[in-house]
């Protein structure tokens, strides 16, 4: 169905009038432009449905968007929770090398007190 009012009679017979073509050309030309406005020439139900279709798509943007936000938000909490770890297994080598230098330290100083006496 012709998306705009088109009388194919009339422009054939305009055609065949004013522009001195055969009955075949001006019919022919007439056919051609109801092929062009059938196929190019939106209505609004096909408007509509466009916007329709873009009001979908904005709701899955606003989804994902959520959604990255959350997964961000997780990826930074994994984040900090492996940092804090490290910096847990750091102290705890600390104390240890600390621990054992003191022992090692302590066995040398006896040792050397125990030689001089």
């Amino acid at each position: 169905m012709t998306a705009v009012a088109f009388d194919t009679l009339k422009f054939a017979r305009a055609l065949r009038e004013k522009a001195k073509l055969s009955p075949e050309q001006a019919e022919g030309f007439a056919d051609a432009l109801v092929d062009v406005l059938d196929g190019n020439l939106a209505t609004k139900g096909d408007i509509r449905d466009v916007q329709a279709d873009i009001q979908v798509v904005r709701g899955d943007i606003e989804a994902l968007k959520i959604q990255t936000r959350a997964d961000i938000e997780a990826l930074r909490l994994a984040t900090q929770a492996g940092i804090a770890s490290a910096k847990v297994e750091t102290v705890r080598w600390l104390v240890g090398a600390i621990g054992f230098q003191t022992l090692a330290v302590l066995g040398a100083v006896i040792t050397l007190t125990r030689t001089f006496h």
